[in-house]
Protein backbone atom coordinates (compact mmCIF):
# COMPACT_ATOMS: atom_id res chain seq x y z
CA UNK A 1 0.00 0.00 0.00
CA UNK A 2 1.39 3.48 -0.84
CA UNK A 3 3.13 5.44 1.86
CA UNK A 4 1.59 8.79 2.81
CA UNK A 5 4.91 10.47 2.06
CA UNK A 6 5.32 8.86 -1.36
CA UNK A 7 4.75 11.55 -4.06
CA UNK A 8 4.35 8.83 -6.71
CA UNK A 9 1.37 7.22 -4.94
CA UNK A 10 -2.02 7.57 -6.66
CA UNK A 11 -3.88 10.77 -5.80
CA UNK A 12 -7.40 12.09 -6.24
CA UNK A 13 -7.95 14.51 -9.13
CA UNK A 14 -10.38 17.03 -7.66
CA UNK A 15 -9.57 20.69 -6.98
CA UNK A 16 -12.53 21.09 -4.62
CA UNK A 17 -14.43 18.41 -2.74
CA UNK A 18 -17.57 19.28 -4.69
CA UNK A 19 -15.82 17.74 -7.72
CA UNK A 20 -14.82 14.51 -5.97
CA UNK A 21 -15.80 11.16 -7.45
CA UNK A 22 -16.18 7.72 -5.93
CA UNK A 23 -12.91 6.77 -7.63
CA UNK A 24 -11.17 9.70 -5.93
CA UNK A 25 -12.45 8.63 -2.52
CA UNK A 26 -11.48 5.02 -3.13
CA UNK A 27 -7.92 6.22 -3.70
CA UNK A 28 -8.00 8.29 -0.51
CA UNK A 29 -9.69 5.54 1.47
CA UNK A 30 -7.22 2.95 0.26
CA UNK A 31 -4.37 5.02 1.69
CA UNK A 32 -6.26 6.09 4.80
CA UNK A 33 -6.78 2.59 6.18
CA UNK A 34 -3.11 1.54 6.48
CA UNK A 35 -2.22 5.04 7.67
CA UNK A 36 -4.85 4.85 10.42
CA UNK A 37 -3.75 1.33 11.36
CA UNK A 38 -0.23 2.64 12.03
CA UNK A 39 -1.54 5.25 14.48
CA UNK A 40 -0.07 3.46 17.47
CA UNK A 41 3.45 3.81 16.08
CA UNK A 42 2.99 7.54 15.56
CA UNK A 43 1.64 7.88 19.10
CA UNK A 44 4.71 6.11 20.49
CA UNK A 45 7.01 8.30 18.39
CA UNK A 46 5.35 11.42 19.78
CA UNK A 47 5.49 10.11 23.34
CA UNK A 48 9.26 9.77 22.98
CA UNK A 49 9.46 13.55 22.54
CA UNK A 50 8.90 13.77 26.31
CA UNK A 51 12.25 12.07 26.94
CA UNK A 52 14.66 14.48 28.65
CA UNK A 53 12.00 17.15 29.19
CA UNK A 54 12.06 17.85 32.94
CA UNK A 55 10.40 21.23 33.27
CA UNK A 56 11.73 21.40 36.82
CA UNK A 57 10.19 18.08 37.89
CA UNK A 58 12.24 15.37 39.64
CA UNK A 59 11.91 13.07 36.61
CA UNK A 60 11.43 13.84 32.93
CA UNK A 61 7.98 13.74 31.42
CA UNK A 62 8.50 10.40 29.68
CA UNK A 63 9.62 8.78 32.91
CA UNK A 64 6.55 10.23 34.64
CA UNK A 65 4.25 8.72 31.99
CA UNK A 66 6.02 5.37 32.11
CA UNK A 67 5.94 5.33 35.89
CA UNK A 68 2.24 6.19 35.97
CA UNK A 69 1.52 3.32 33.58
CA UNK A 70 3.80 0.94 35.47
CA UNK A 71 2.02 1.63 38.75
CA UNK A 72 -1.38 1.11 37.13
CA UNK A 73 -0.21 -2.11 35.45
CA UNK A 74 1.24 -3.52 38.66
CA UNK A 75 -2.00 -2.69 40.43
CA UNK A 76 -3.90 -4.96 38.03
CA UNK A 77 -5.57 -2.38 35.81
CA UNK A 78 -6.62 -3.54 32.35
CA UNK A 79 -4.66 -2.68 29.21
CA UNK A 80 -6.95 0.15 28.11
CA UNK A 81 -6.55 1.85 31.48
CA UNK A 82 -2.78 1.31 31.42
CA UNK A 83 -2.49 2.90 27.97
CA UNK A 84 -4.51 5.87 29.24
CA UNK A 85 -2.09 6.15 32.14
CA UNK A 86 0.85 5.99 29.73
CA UNK A 87 -0.54 8.67 27.42
CA UNK A 88 -2.24 10.99 29.91
CA UNK A 89 0.47 13.67 29.52
CA UNK A 90 1.32 13.14 25.83
CA UNK A 91 -0.13 16.59 25.12
CA UNK A 92 2.55 18.37 27.18
CA UNK A 93 4.67 19.22 24.13
CA UNK A 94 1.79 20.78 22.19
CA UNK A 95 -0.64 22.08 24.79
CA UNK A 96 1.09 23.85 27.65
CA UNK A 97 -2.28 25.23 28.75
CA UNK A 98 -4.55 22.27 27.94
CA UNK A 99 -2.52 19.08 27.75
CA UNK A 100 -5.32 16.87 29.17
CA UNK A 101 -7.62 17.88 26.30
CA UNK A 102 -5.05 16.79 23.74
CA UNK A 103 -4.51 13.38 25.32
CA UNK A 104 -8.25 12.90 25.70
CA UNK A 105 -8.89 13.79 22.05
CA UNK A 106 -6.29 11.27 20.87
CA UNK A 107 -7.74 8.51 23.06
CA UNK A 108 -11.46 9.22 22.65
CA UNK A 109 -12.15 6.97 19.64
CA UNK A 110 -10.48 4.00 21.33
CA UNK A 111 -11.48 4.01 25.00
CA UNK A 112 -14.49 3.84 27.28
CA UNK A 113 -16.38 6.95 28.29
CA UNK A 114 -15.03 6.59 31.84
CA UNK A 115 -11.40 6.41 30.72
CA UNK A 116 -11.86 9.30 28.31
CA UNK A 117 -13.41 11.44 31.05
CA UNK A 118 -10.61 10.50 33.44
CA UNK A 119 -7.88 11.58 31.00
CA UNK A 120 -9.72 14.75 29.99
CA UNK A 121 -10.16 15.87 33.60
CA UNK A 122 -7.01 14.53 35.25
CA UNK A 123 -5.38 17.98 35.19
CA UNK A 124 -7.91 19.60 37.49
CA UNK A 125 -7.93 16.52 39.76
CA UNK A 126 -4.13 16.44 39.88
CA UNK A 127 -4.30 20.08 40.92
CA UNK A 128 -5.54 18.96 44.34
CA UNK A 129 -1.92 18.11 45.14
CA UNK A 130 -0.30 21.39 44.14
CA UNK A 131 -2.70 24.20 43.13
CA UNK A 132 -2.53 25.73 46.62
CA UNK A 133 1.25 26.20 46.23
CA UNK A 134 0.55 28.38 43.18
CA UNK A 135 -2.17 30.49 44.75
CA UNK A 136 -4.92 28.47 43.11
CA UNK A 137 -7.86 26.57 44.56
CA UNK A 138 -6.82 22.98 45.17
CA UNK A 139 -10.48 22.00 45.51
CA UNK A 140 -11.35 23.12 41.99
CA UNK A 141 -12.18 19.49 41.21
CA UNK A 142 -15.17 19.74 43.55
CA UNK A 143 -17.21 21.23 40.72
CA UNK A 144 -17.42 17.63 39.50
CA UNK A 145 -18.19 16.04 42.90
CA UNK A 146 -21.55 14.69 41.69
CA UNK A 147 -20.19 13.30 38.43
CA UNK A 148 -20.23 9.49 38.15
CA UNK A 149 -16.51 9.42 37.24
CA UNK A 150 -15.36 11.74 40.02
CA UNK A 151 -13.96 9.02 42.28
CA UNK A 152 -12.59 7.05 39.34
CA UNK A 153 -10.52 10.05 38.30
CA UNK A 154 -9.55 10.98 41.86
CA UNK A 155 -8.26 7.44 42.35
CA UNK A 156 -6.20 7.62 39.16
CA UNK A 157 -4.48 10.78 40.33
CA UNK A 158 -4.00 9.62 43.92
CA UNK A 159 -2.75 6.09 43.22
CA UNK A 160 -0.79 6.51 40.01
CA UNK A 161 -0.33 10.07 38.70
CA UNK A 162 0.74 12.13 41.70
CA UNK A 163 2.99 9.32 42.97
CA UNK A 164 4.91 8.92 39.70
CA UNK A 165 7.85 11.28 40.30
CA UNK A 166 10.18 8.83 42.06
CA UNK A 167 13.57 8.73 40.35
CA UNK A 168 14.39 5.51 42.24
CA UNK A 169 11.27 3.62 41.19
CA UNK A 170 11.68 0.45 39.12
CA UNK A 171 9.82 1.76 36.08
CA UNK A 172 9.01 -0.53 33.17
CA UNK A 173 10.51 0.51 29.80
CA UNK A 174 8.41 1.89 26.97
CA UNK A 175 8.96 -1.33 25.01
CA UNK A 176 6.87 -3.20 27.59
CA UNK A 177 3.86 -1.05 26.75
CA UNK A 178 4.28 -0.89 22.98
CA UNK A 179 2.12 -3.99 22.24
CA UNK A 180 -0.71 -2.53 24.35
CA UNK A 181 -0.56 0.77 22.49
CA UNK A 182 -0.45 -0.86 19.06
CA UNK A 183 -3.39 -3.11 19.94
CA UNK A 184 -5.55 -0.29 21.31
CA UNK A 185 -5.02 2.02 18.34
CA UNK A 186 -6.04 -0.56 15.72
CA UNK A 187 -9.65 -0.85 16.91
CA UNK A 188 -11.64 2.39 17.26
CA UNK A 189 -14.84 2.12 19.29
CA UNK A 190 -16.20 5.63 18.91
CA UNK A 191 -15.41 7.11 15.49
CA UNK A 192 -17.71 8.18 12.69
CA UNK A 193 -15.05 6.93 10.30
CA UNK A 194 -15.04 3.38 11.68
CA UNK A 195 -18.43 2.76 10.02
CA UNK A 196 -17.34 4.08 6.63
CA UNK A 197 -16.56 1.80 3.72
CA UNK A 198 -13.17 3.10 2.64
CA UNK A 199 -11.63 0.02 1.14
CA UNK A 200 -10.80 -0.16 -2.53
Amino acid sequence: MPDHGDPSAPRARFKAMTEGTQEDWQIIGGQYLPFAAAGGKRILDHLRLLDGDYGGFPVDRLEHCLQTATRAHRDGRDEEYVVCALLHDIGDTLGAYNHPDIAAAILQPFVSEANHWMVKHHGIFQGYYFFHHLGMDRNMRDEFKDHPHYQYTADFCHKYDQTAFDADYDTMPLEAFEPMVMKLFTAPKNSMYSAASLEE
